[in-house]
């Protein structure tokens, strides 16, 4: 039975140049068994099989290393739900079935699945919670997409053997439309084409070959082109084909995404086209030398954005993986292109479109934007990609921009999302994780699982009208008992808990993770209503329910503490504290410094995709001095982080943004002394008011900035009673606490020589004389100013 609805779905598969998928649920090593029969029913010319177990004689991946599929086609992909079911696997595996394949999962029973817990959901099950708290929603949810979705079979299997097996389905779709006669018209090179004729014969759509033409642009000086593509529509291939020719015409094309893997479709296509012969995505090399001195190379994000070596052209792959920030800066590029996913089995985000896009019109780039709607592998109607959109939420957006325009932030209304009501309303669901997805690239299946089954998870949004314009994903972390926090510190990683786990093991804090903490892990507002107050209102309610700070605005709370909707039942929803961890830029500083957060750390270290440095901050629940473990904890890493930063930004932070150092730095709330000798106060008021030399007390200025940087307009949020201004800021930072040389700080902040620099230095430090000297120091600066 099960050989034959297999045949049945192969052969109405390749018949479409479609997909199906075959669920096989029941008893784990009947499944395998009857995977092996539709297997051998069907006689596939390659088969992977995705599991937790090995020992098959097929090509084999481990559940979390099922990306290793991308790039890569099987006529029969085998994914095994039973011991740890991924759902980034499953993204991954379906995008490794080719068009006329079969995917297979085995399943547990479809109707108790939904109660299983697996080793996926041990990682959801972060302390102090345990297993048993994680819900099967995600599940729920998916089986029900398995029961409806077209082009599923569905095969209940019976627990004695064949005989029992029950047939809930046959996925058979009945016979399809034609494919069109555009679709089997091989590719040729449009009229008056630039590239060589290979290049074009060598894409496999029309939209494929539209692509390519727009990237011959890039041979020339002040172009731009921006590539669009749902994932599996030949968006890289396209770009490496490119890629390819303008190096066989010996220009100099340097390609980076977020990591190699991104882009070595790129380079696999490219190496195909130079002459290196076919290669694997997978091994595909770093760098190809074409005989005419042309050359495709990758380097790094923030290495790239450097433009080493003066490349005639750059390639951004999956551009939207990157911040705006980052991106702007290839905008110094003679030519560039940036190709991005919008939906994908790796997650998705708007970012690039809606803030990046409009940015590069504005440059002094003639932009060409091309979008490849046509995949490559399978009919553009395959029902197995609709369904994976659906089950996965692939294609989840925010509400359109008419139906929110125009609303107040005043009339928004606070609201919990209780995981039940995101269950119970695919809408509901959609709009809140389609604000999500848009405001951070790597929002993945396996967020969609976390958001509905992690126990320590809970989300808040704003509505106008019934529609979401802004959404909060809060994690609840610390709370951990006295041998888990031993554990911490001595080094073992316990999940879901990230600022506590940053302090207690990088900062040597073991009482850290005791205060309990609520975490803003993502934090968006609707693309149409930015700039008009929804974050920020977001935020005051959030404060207000978990912090106990008022009673207005709680619609929804009571879910928190175990009413229906349940997230965090038996868990009191007053928090400690409140945090958030990201990369740091002036703007997202400045934020969260008006929302009340405050600096307590700094990583080492940038991230390798987007070359920031990550800030955490902290807000107590009670005010700083009034006591509670929040404040205490604050307290302690504040001043720990500004005596960290009096040296480390000679040295960690040595070339970190004078703006981000002097934003972190302004938003820490550690009090500031200084205590310098007269010998000090001599020379600091002597560089500033007289013939001194800053060299001569290089530390007593070090710990005037510290103070100034970190003091200066405390009182005011606009900067107002600050002695100092930006220019002046970033001559502090980078001149006395980074160290820099002065004929660079001169050459960075617009001083027409060292010299004038060095005296603007000195300028700068003569109201930090007046606002921290002693009676010694302001009698020294008498001497100077009265002999004027």
């Amino acid at each position: 039975m099960i050989a034959a609805l297999a045949r049945d779905a192969k052969r109405e598969a390749e018949a479409a140049n479609e997909r199906r998928v075959l669920v096989l649920a029941g008893d784990r090593d009947r499944g395998f068994d009857a995977a092996y029969d539709a297997i051998e029913a069907v006689d596939p010319t390659s088969t992977a099989i995705v599991s937790t177990r090995e020992g098959f004689r097929f090509e084999e991946h481990r559940p979390r290393n099922a990306d290793e599929l991308l790039g890569r086609t099987r006529e029969v992909v085998v994914l095994d739900c039973h011991e740890r079911f991924v759902p980034n696997a499953l993204g991954r595996c379906v995008g490794a079935v080719d068009g006329g394949g079969l995917l297979v999962l085995l399943t547990p029973d479809l109707d108790e699945w939904p109660a299983v817990r697996d080793r996926f959901d041990d990682s959801l099950a972060v302390p102090p919670y345990g297993v048993d708290d994680v819900t099967g929603r995600f599940r729920e949810r998916f089986v029900g997409t398995l029961r409806s979705h077209p082009g599923i079979a569905v095969v209940s299997l019976g627990e004695d053997g064949p005989a029992g097996d029950a047939v809930e389905r046959d996925g058979l779709t009945g016979p399809r439309e034609e494919t069109t006669a555009e679709s089997t018209v091989p590719p040729s090179a449009p009229p008056n084409a630039a590239f060589p004729a290979a290049a074009y014969e060598a894409c496999l759509t029309g939209d494929q070959v539209r692509a390519v033409g727009a990237f011959e642009s890039l041979a020339t000086p002040g172009h731009a082109v921006v590539a669009e593509a749902d994932r599996g529509r030949g968006k890289s291939s396209a770009a490496g084909i490119a890629a390819g020719a303008l190096a066989l015409a010996g220009a100099d094309v340097l390609v980076t995404a977020p990591a190699f893997r991104n882009a070595s479709e790129v380079f696999a296509r490219a190496s195909e086209l130079i002459g290196e012969g076919e290669t694997d995505s997978e091994t595909a090399p770093r760098r190809l030398d074409a005989p005419d001195g042309g050359r495709v190379r990758f380097l790094a994000p923030a290495e790239a954005a450097e433009l080493p070596d003066d490349p005639d052209a750059v390639i951004v792959d999956e551009a939207a993986a990157l911040p705006v920030r980052l991106l702007e800066r290839f905008l110094d590029a003679p030519a560039v292109a940036f190709c991005t996913t919008v939906h994908g089995y790796e997650g998705a985000g708007r970012g690039f479109a809606i803030r990046f896009t409009e940015r590069l019109r504005a440059s002094r780039f003639s932009v060409r934007e091309v979008r490849l709607d046509e995949p490559i592998r399978y009919a553009r109607n395959d029902p197995v990609e609709a369904w994976a959109s659906r089950a996965l939420l692939l294609d989840a957006r925010p509400a359109v921009d008419e139906a929110v325009a125009g609303s107040a932030v005043g009339d928004a209304t606070y609201r919990a999302l209780p995981a039940d009501d995101l269950l119970g309303d695919e809408a509901l669901l959609r709009e809140a994780f389609g604000l999500l997805v848009a405001a951070h690239y790597r929002t993945e299946p396996n967020d969609l699982a976390r958001l509905l089954d992690a126990p320590n998870l809970t989300a808040r949004a704003l509505t106008a009208e019934g529609r979401v314009v802004a959404v909060a994903l809060l994690a609840r972390e610390g709370g951990l008992d006295a041998e888990t926090r031993r554990r911490m510190y001595e080094g073992e990683r316990i999940r879901g808990n990230m600022v506590p786990d940053v302090l207690t093991s990088q900062l040597r804090d073991e009482e850290a993770a005791a205060p309990r903490g609520l975490r803003t892990v993502r934090i968006a507002t609707h693309h149409a209503l930015r700039g008009e107050g929804f974050g920020t209102r977001l935020l005051d309610e959030v404060h207000a329910e978990f912090g106990g700070e008022g009673e207005e605005g709680k619609e929804g709370g009571e879910d928190e503490e175990g009413g229906e909707g349940g997230e965090g039942e038996g868990v009191d929803a007053e928090v400690d504290y409140f945090s958030v961890g990201y990369g740091a830029t002036p703007r997202l500083l400045r934020f969260w410094r008006r929302a009340g957060y405050r600096t307590v750390h700094l990583s080492t270290s940038r991230n390798d995709a987007s070359g920031e440095y990550s800030a955490i901050m902290v807000r107590p629940v009670t005010a700083a001095g009034e006591g509670g473990p929040g404040s205490a904890l604050l307290d302690r890493h504040a001043a720990a982080f500004r005596d960290r930063e009096r040296d480390g930004l000679s040295d960690a932070h040595r070339d970190a943004d004078p703006d981000v150092v002097a934003g972190a730095l302004r938003a820490c709330s550690a009090s500031v002394s200084v205590d310098l000798t007269e010998t000090e106060w001599r020379s600091v008021v002597g560089a500033s008011f007289g013939p001194g030399m800053y060299d001569s007390a290089p530390g007593a200025f070090r710990d005037l900035a510290i103070a100034a940087l970190i003091e200066g307009g405390r009182e005011s949020d606009d900067g107002d009673g600050d002695p100092l201004d930006d220019r002046e800021k970033r001559l502090l930072v980078r001149k006395v606490l980074q160290g820099r040389p002065s004929e660079s700080v001169a050459d960075e902040l617009g001083y027409v020589s060292a010299g004038a620099c060095m005296r603007a230095l000195g300028d700068a430090y003569e109201p930090l004389v007046e606002r921290y000297g002693t009676e010694f120091a302001l009698a020294e600066r008498e001497r100077f100013v009265n002999s004027e």
